[in-house]
């Protein structure tokens, strides 16, 4: 990587601190979002709304696999293609939205997650946030790879609030500035 870009990534260090923060709002987001989709019937947990993702359940599953597969990826010393490749079927094996038929087996699977995202945040250094990872057709530092995923499950949980209300249901605010004030405790 060379020009503006490659200057662009060297003035916009992100910290380990700043991950950490992040991270710790995108646990306390996705708690908030689970317990609000706790409170839905299994029929409306489930139900086909028509998005992109089917389901509340559906959107939710999207979400946590997503986090997997990212971490898994982050992980690898030297990913491939190939390896990607595997990943992704992997994944969809893990994460296939009948194989966690209620929120209580999303939130089983969510809590392994979790567990590895902690071990893998709390083992940054602000210098291994810096290393370059293959992807697409150039190369990125992981820290905005880990703002990426971060980013990636917002959406996703605004979908989720969407869906929440068309079933009449009751979504909660996951703003960062509601977690600045209210969620850190």
């Amino acid at each position: 990587m060379s020009g503006p870009l490659k200057l662009w990534y060297i003035l916009n260090i992100v910290t380990r601190d700043d991950i950490q923060l992040l991270y710790e709002y995108d646990r306390w987001a996705n708690a908030r979002v689970l317990q609000a989709a706790a409170a839905l019937s299994g029929e409306q947990f489930t139900c086909d709304l028509g998005g992109s993702f089917k389901s509340v359940r559906d959107t939710l599953v999207h979400i946590i696999g997503g986090e997997w597969i990212w971490l898994h990826y982050w992980n690898e010393p030297a990913p491939t293609f190939a390896f990607l490749a595997d990943l992704r079927t992997r994944r969809d094996a893990l994460f296939a939205p009948a194989g966690l038929p209620d929120i209580a087996a999303v939130q089983r699977k969510w809590a392994e997650v979790e567990k590895d995202q902690i071990a893998l945040v709390n083992g940054l250094s602000d210098a291994s946030l810096q290393r370059m990872l293959p992807f697409r057709s150039t190369e990125v530092p992981l820290a905005h790879l880990m703002q990426h995923m971060a980013n990636h499950s917002t959406y996703h949980r605004g979908q989720v609030s969407l869906m929440m209300r068309q079933l009449a249901g009751e979504p909660v605010a996951t703003d960062f500035h509601v977690f600045l004030v209210d969620g850190r405790g």
